[in-house]
């Protein structure tokens, strides 16, 4: 549970719904909002900020980081699940390693060819 926390709140950071310097809820708040222990929130936000999400300020609560720079961070992360996935599928479906880079590479292709389209 508190990988789900601490991904909701990456990708909230991530998308700048929660700008740097904007408080975050407070461990808590956000247990009681979601109806969790506050040690599973607790942890979830003991290692946001040592990956430098968020930072605590004790007396004064939580706060997205300055230069909290994950955006990038979760769009990879993201992109290396999802062809995590379409590589796991291909052997699934007995594809080998050479197909599925050669089926990756004509979606490349088609994408490419499709937005040269839409300009023109």
């Amino acid at each position: 549970m508190y990988l789900q926390i601490k991904e909701q709140i990456r990708h909230r950071v991530a998308l700048g719904d929660w700008p740097p310097g904007q408080e975050v809820p407070s461990i808590r708040q956000l247990a009681l909002e979601l109806r969790v222990s506050v040690i599973t929130v607790k942890r979830a936000y003991l290692e946001l900020e040592r990956e430098g999400v968020i930072v605590t300020q004790h007396g004064k609560g939580s706060f997205v980081a300055d230069g909290a720079n994950i955006a990038l961070d979760v769009q990879e992360q993201e992109l290396e699940e999802h062809l995590a996935n379409a590589v796991r599928i291909g052997k699934l479906l007995g594809l080998s390693d050479d197909a599925i880079a050669t089926r990756l590479r004509a979606i490349q292709k088609s994408m490419s060819d499709q937005s040269v389209k839409k300009k023109a």
